[in-house]
């Protein structure tokens, strides 16, 4: 059987890679006894995927896996084992098993998320609201990425402007703004909060303070009949 299983990643947790995480629940599998199957040859590794990398120092409430198994196990308890080992900070919010082997990785398209961070110069919420319309009226928003391969430096530009679905202000106390966004995400395109708040940066008149950038993922979504949805 396949289990797909939300989890969390919060608190000092946020700070540890895409890798180490990897790692962490290997073991968990393991201390939690998790009838994992296991691949075939030389180097047999656990059949467990996640949905998708969360950037270094980027929290989040919506991470998911798909875990398939050697033997039958109610996704109730797979959460309850899994949650009586897992460390502060990671919790399994919700598990469901699978009826097909469709895995989540090449599903997933868009991530909701709450950006954070000062201003250097204080701005009225109509204000604000005012560069983000601006902002999202434009038919282009170029980002440009700059790729070193040894000692060749690349540079190419996109318009990323397709790739942002929503962004509005959510709060504006003190200097400090917070912002919520859909982006997308996957193989079939992809844009960080980092370089949506670069963006800002370039096309308005919003600008932040050094160093006082947090980003926290809310949840992922896959498209189903031209509308997005819950994994799970």
């Amino acid at each position: 059987m396949i289990i797909r299983a939300k989890f969390t990643k919060l608190e000092e947790l946020k700070y540890i890679s895409h890798l180490d995480l990897m790692r962490l629940f290997q073991r968990a599998f393991r201390r939690a006894n998790i009838p994992v199957k296991y691949s075939e040859g030389f180097n047999p590794h656990p059949q467990f995927s996640l949905a998708t990398a969360l950037a270094l120092g980027v929290s989040s409430d919506g991470e998911y896996m798909d875990v398939e198994l050697d033997a039958q196990i109610c996704p109730e308890e797979f959460a309850r084992r899994m949650n009586d080992v897992l460390p502060n900070g990671i919790k399994i919010i919700k598990a469901v098993s699978l009826d097909n082997k469709s895995s989540i990785v090449p599903l997933i398209r868009w991530s909701a998320y709450i950006i954070g961070f000062r201003v250097k110069e204080t701005m009225t919420s109509e204000q604000i609201n005012n560069e983000i319309d601006n902002f999202l009226s434009k038919d282009e928003l170029v980002l440009t990425k700059e790729k070193k391969k040894g000692k060749k430096v690349t540079i190419k530009q996109y318009n990323v402007r397709d790739r942002i679905k929503e962004l509005f202000l959510l709060s504006n106390e003190d200097g400090e703004i917070i912002l919520k966004t859909t982006l997308m995400t996957g193989s079939q395109g992809n844009i960080k909060p980092g370089e949506v708040v670069e963006l800002l940066e370039k096309y308005t008149k919003i600008e932040l303070e050094e160093y006082s950038l947090k980003i926290h993922r809310l949840e992922l979504f896959i498209e189903d009949d031209g509308g997005i949805s819950l994994p799970i």
